[in-house]
């Protein structure tokens, strides 16, 4: 496997942090970005119990989680076929909203004009119209993508607000959900601070 997609996981696990267990969240216990539900998705019974619960998503190590990332979150999806410049961005994404990840990029074409169904799988028609918005816009996609998965966050934390924590700090300030888009996209185009408190000002 790569070393550059080894890079990326590892820079994926460190931005994940570890053991969590948030009521808030609808991942559940996770670990070094691992939920529970990825654990039991896979039959991963780490404690040898039997049974996959808290205890296996606690013994998850971090080149454990690097790898179900690499194998599962990067080349399962073919996130690996996509050209260069978003591999990052989506594989980052992917690990954090599963499809979703793929239906924005994929809505994201749409909106720029390419034929592609939003169905969060990548398969040659995704492809190709990457490949040709790429072309037409490379110094233009990236952030595009970057500034849909801001978009995405503000949208989710707009429907449930028990999601808001996690976009906005307890001081008013961009959150780890936006912070984490932001560090793909160029700072030309991050909010400013006034700008997100504005954005943010309905959530009260």
């Amino acid at each position: 496997m790569s070393i550059a997609v080894r890079k990326i996981a590892e820079e994926i696990v460190a931005r994940e942090g570890g053991y969590v267990n948030d009521p808030d969240d609808p991942g559940g216990a996770t670990n070094h970005g691992v939920t529970i539900h990825t654990l039991r998705g896979l039959g991963l019974d780490l404690t040898g119990d039997g049974r996959v619960d808290e205890h296996d998503v606690r013994a998850l190590d971090r080149d454990q989680a690097i790898e179900i990332f690499m194998r599962d979150y990067y080349h399962r999806p073919r996130i690996g076929d996509l050209p260069d410049s978003l591999r990052a961005s989506v594989f980052d994404m992917y690990v954090n909203a599963g499809t979703n990840a793929v239906r924005i990029l994929q809505q994201l074409l749409r909106d720029m004009g390419q034929a592609v169904d939003v169905d969060g799988m990548i398969g040659p028609q995704t492809l190709h119209a990457c490949a040709a918005a790429c072309f037409e816009a490379p110094d233009h996609i990236v952030d595009a993508y970057g500034i849909a998965r801001r978009n995405y966050y503000l949208s989710l934390a707009d429907r449930r607000p028990a999601s808001r924590k996690y976009a906005r700090t307890r001081a008013g300030g961009k959150g780890g959900w936006i912070r984490r888009a932001e560090e793909f996209i160029s700072p030309a185009f991050h909010l400013s601070a006034a700008e997100f408190t504005a954005r943010t000002a309905a959530w009260g």
